[in-house]
């Protein structure tokens, strides 16, 4: 069975948390691919940073529900959620929207485990790693091309 280090993709587009989402838009957009791995100045993995990351950055912002009774005002949603949604709407960098908490494989992964992830978590940007280095990175088409070759 094939694993991880089969389709892998090597040489790794990587981005730094201080990278402008504009700059971070023309990545994937020019080399038509879906997320890169967020790494420190020690090109360890931090994080990843996806398409849909940045375009939940620009949908509509909601505004939590309030009851007012006399002079208080209760939110029937948590005000951190707004906060949140105000910080997401406001960012400028991949430090403002990437994601912290990685989902990782190593090389020996196999491709129907990897398959598995993708469907059952939605994750369709996956890092292989050794240790914290990044040695190489699965997305949808990498499986794809599996099928036709």
């Amino acid at each position: 069975m094939l694993n991880a280090s089969d389709i892998m993709t090597t040489g790794v587009i990587t981005v730094k948390k201080d990278t402008s989402l504009q700059d971070l838009a023309r990545i994937l957009y020019d080399n038509h691919i879906n997320g890169v791995p967020v790494v420190d100045d020690k090109d360890r993995l931090i994080g990843i940073i996806c398409e849909s990351d940045l375009i939940r950055k620009d949908k509509k912002l909601h505004i939590p529900t309030v009851v007012s009774v006399f002079d208080a005002v209760f939110y029937l949603e948590s005000p951190k959620k707004l906060e949140k949604e105000i910080e997401r709407i406001n960012a400028t960098q991949v430090e403002d929207l990437y994601t912290k908490d990685v989902l990782t494989i190593d090389e020996k992964t196999e491709i129907d485990e990897i398959a598995t992830i993708m469907t059952q978590k939605k994750i369709y940007t996956i890092p292989v790693v050794d240790g914290d280095r990044v040695v190489g990175i699965i997305g949808k088409s990498d499986l794809i091309r599996t099928l036709v070759s």
